[in-house]
C-alpha cells in the first residue's frame, strides 16, 4: 500500500486551502492527511511537532510556508519522508525586507488589526487578478478566520527562523515534483526552476494561469499533478 499523503498548508491557511483537491485524491484512493494550521514559534518547533504525530512514512507536500517546513522535515528526517512536493514556495533565507514586513504584521495584530484584515490586504498577490471571484476571495479571508490570529503571530516569528534550505535540497534522494504557479507574485516561477536544478532528478510542473494559492485556483491541475507524481511515491 502506499504511504499517506500528507498536505500542509500555507501562513494563515486552514485545511480548506486543500478541499478541492483532497477531494479529487480521495476518491481515486489516496490516503491523504491534513494536519492542522502551522505551529510553532521556530521551523524547527514545527517539524518537531510534526514528526511527533504523523505516520512513520508518508509522502509530503507543502505550499509556500508549508513547502519551507517540509523542506526542513525532509532535511531533518530523510528517512521518514518517501516522496516530496513543494508548491508555490522559496528555499532561500528571507531578506531583510520579508523580516520588516512580517515583524510590521505581528504589530498590528497586537494593535487590533485581524488575521482576517491581513489575509485581505494580501489578496492581490495571492490570487491571479483574472481568477478573483467574490467567492474565492471569501474562501481565503475564510481561511484567515479558521487560522486566527494568534496561531497568525506564531507563523509570523516562525518565518523568520527560516534558513537558506538550498543545501539540503541538494541531498534529497525522494521522487521529487516542483509545482510553480505562473502567475505567483509572491514566489516566482524562477524560484521553483532553482529548487528543480538542485534536487536531482526532480520534475517541474508548471500550472498555467494560477497564483499563488494554486489549489484553489487550480484544483483539477493540482490533484493531476499530485495523483501522477504520487505513485513513484509510494514505498
Amino acid at each position: 500500500m502506499a504511504d499517506p499523503l500528507v498536505l500542509l498548508p500555507g501562513m494563515n491557511c486552514s485545511e480548506r486551502l486543500w478541499g478541492s483537491v483532497t477531494g479529487r485524491l480521495r476518491s481515486g484512493g489516496v490516503d491523504v492527511l491534513l494536519p492542522r494550521p502551522l505551529e510553532g514559534v521556530t521551523v524547527d518547533d514545527c517539524v518537531d511537532s510534526l514528526l511527533g504525530t504523523l505516520p512513520p512514512r508518508f509522502a509530503l507536500a507543502g505550499l509556500s510556508l508549508g513547502g519551507i517546513v517540509a523542506m526542513a522535515l525532509v532535511r531533518r528526517a530523510p528517512e521518514r519522508v518517501s516522496g516530496l512536493c513543494l508548491m508555490s514556495t522559496n528555499s532561500r533565507a528571507p531578506t531583510d525586507e520579508q523580516r520588516t514586513a512580517w515583524s510590521g504584521q505581528r504589530r498590528a495584530l497586537i494593535e487590533g488589526t485581524t488575521a482576517r484584515d491581513l489575509q485581505e490586504r494580501l489578496l492581490p498577490v495571492l490570487v491571479a487578478p483574472e481568477n478573483r471571484s467574490t467567492e474565492l476571495d471569501e474562501v481565503v479571508l475564510c481561511m484567515a478566520d479558521e487560522v486566527g490570529d494568534g496561531v497568525l503571530d506564531r507563523q509570523l516569528a516562525m518565518q523568520a527562523t527560516r534558513v537558506d534550505e538550498r543545501p539540503g535540497l541538494a541531498r534529497v534522494k525522494v521522487p521529487t515534483l516542483i509545482l510553480g504557479p505562473e502567475k505567483d507574485a509572491l514566489c516566482p516561477l524562477d524560484r521553483h526552476v532553482e529548487m528543480r536544478e538542485l534536487i536531482r532528478g526532480s520534475r517541474l510542473e508548471v500550472i498555467r494561469g494560477s497564483g499563488h494559492l494554486a489549489p484553489l485556483e487550480a484544483p483539477d491541475a493540482v490533484a493531476a499533478a499530485l495523483a501522477g507524481w504520487l505513485p513513484a511515491s509510494a514505498p
